[in-house]
Formats: structure tokens, C-alpha cells, sequence
């Protein structure tokens, strides 16, 4: 068995031939996450609705590679520049997710320019617990 193992989701793929992301022991780093609609495979326009998304490739990324959202440790954020200054849509998501404000990941949000309708993406770095502790 490899000591590297490439974790895909339904419904959400890169372009090119990479992973969603990748898992060497029990260290988990994902690819970029976009809001991209898993179902119909469409941008929508919307901010809150591509975040959404993102917040739900997050989760089912956590799930194939054996974890939780428990598990993150970071997550990095880029936000387009119209949207940078507004962050209700991701600061709902985030305490959705992350409701415990003594147990959230570190979170650093980023100004970016983007190609077609992409308003929001991300990454993460997770940690997955040892089996023994589970």
C-alpha cells in the first residue's frame, strides 16, 4: 500500500489529474475547494450559495478521508476582491461548522482575483486522530 493516499469526492474534481486532496499518515492537505455545484457541475452566482458549497465539499472531504471537521486545523480562505470586505456569508458558514469558539481551526482570509464566476475557495490542513483515540 502507498504511503500516500489521494482522497477524490463525488461530484467535485480538478481539471487536471489531481486529487481533492492528499493523506500521508494522519496528516491530511486538501487541493483548492471551490463552490462549484457538486450536482450540476455549475458556478453559482451567488456568494452565499458558494460557500455553501465549499462548506459541503469540506465536510465530505473530512468524511472520505476518515476524519471530521473536528479534525482541521486550518483553513485558508481567498475571497474575491468585491467580497473581501464582506464576510457575513463565510463568518455564518464558519460558526455553523465551527460553533465551539474555544475549538476552531486557525482561519486566514485572502483578497484574490479569479477567472469566470469563482468568488470564494479554500484549503485545509487537518490532523486525523490516531484510531486509538477514536
Amino acid at each position: 500500500m502507498p504511503r500516500r493516499r489521494s482522497i477524490h469526492l463525488t461530484g467535485f474534481g480538478h481539471e487536471n489529474p489531481v486529487p481533492a486532496a492528499s493523506l500521508i499518515g494522519q496528516h491530511l492537505v486538501s487541493g483548492v475547494l471551490t463552490g462549484r455545484d457538486p450536482l450540476t457541475k455549475e458556478m453559482p452566482a451567488e456568494l452565499d450559495t458558494q460557500v455553501a458549497n465549499i462548506f459541503a465539499h469540506v465536510r465530505e472531504l473530512m468524511a472520505a478521508a476518515g476524519g471530521t471537521t473536528d479534525d482541521i486545523i486550518k483553513i485558508t480562505v481567498w475571497l474575491a476582491e468585491d467580497a473581501y470586505r464582506d464576510r457575513e456569508a463565510l463568518n455564518r458558514a464558519w460558526i455553523t461548522m465551527f460553533p465551539d469558539a474555544d475549538s476552531r481551526p486557525a482561519r486566514q482570509v485572502m483578497a484574490a482575483r479569479f477567472d469566470g464566476a469563482t468568488l470564494v475557495q479554500c484549503d485545509l490542513q487537518a490532523v486525523l486522530a490516531d484510531s486509538a483515540e477514536q
